[in-house]
């Protein structure tokens, strides 16, 4: 399982183990499917696509959206989530930074990470690109944050509240969690599991699996621990996010 340390899709963690909610549901399936031992593979996120190509792993287990663009080189599952998004800003948001049209008018700074969807609503809503900076990870974009490179970082909503969770950054906040809008059109994102084109049998047991798992609220229980709720629980296939 291809995987990139972004909690609470997935990550290792402190004792070495892999965790998070994406590699729970892979698990789940492919353990449904007769495959009884899993090897998570850490790349950075942008290495993800390539490493897959490359036969380092069979399936990216990362909570990676689902977009046009990927889907020309991957075959996506259906979704297993929603996607909401969130910016980290100082405490108190002296700024009232809301959206990515207050970052616009603002003339703000935005911090994001690589290869993030982020980057397209900001500069959908009209941020300047050089008003953009990219990070690996969501600590070094606190850390920029804290020392006032930025003047907000934007992300999923769930990768923000885990960010927080360790509380060296107390300095820090999240606003309300929101659906983006460009040209007054909500995106609604979905994240999925990645295959290689051609796998298409493969992809289609495990979607047989998933859709099982989403009726019955299996998915559901299995996500929650890693802060989940129904709110994240989507009807979005992958058919529809490809085709934007």
């Amino acid at each position: 399982m291809g995987i990139a340390s972004e909690p609470p899709y997935a990550s290792i963690n402190s004792q070495g183990e892999l965790t998070g909610e994406a590699p729970a549901v892979a698990r789940t399936v492919f353990q449904r499917l007769g495959v009884e031992r899993f090897e998570p593979v850490p790349v950075e996120f942008q290495a993800l696509v390539p490493g897959l190509h490359s036969f380092q792993y069979d399936v990216i287990v990362a909570g990676m959206f689902i977009n046009k663009a990927r889907c020309q080189a991957v075959l996506f599952s259906d979704p297993d989530y929603e996607s909401k998004d969130g910016f980290l800003v100082p405490k108190g948001n002296p700024k009232k930074i809301a959206s990515y049209r207050d970052v616009a008018e603002g003339g703000f700074r935005m911090g994001t990470g690589i290869g993030y969807a982020e980057i397209d609503y900001a500069v959908g809503n009209g941020v300047a690109k050089e008003k953009i900076q990219t990070y690996g990870d969501q600590i070094a974009g606190l850390e920029a944050l804290e020392a006032e490179r930025i003047d907000c970082f934007a992300g999923t909503a769930l990768t923000m509240m885990e960010a927080l969770k360790t509380g060296k950054h107390p300095k820090v906040e999240m606003t309300h969690p929101f659906t983006p809008e460009v040209d007054g059109k909500p995106q609604r994102d979905g994240g999925g599991y990645g295959f290689r084109i051609g796998e298409t049998k493969l992809r289609d047991a495990f979607n047989g699996e998933l859709h099982k798992m989403k009726k019955s609220g299996e998915l559901l229980r299995i996500a929650r621990p890693f802060g989940f709720t129904e709110e994240f629980m989507t009807d979005l296939t992958a058919k529809e996010l490809c085709a934007r």
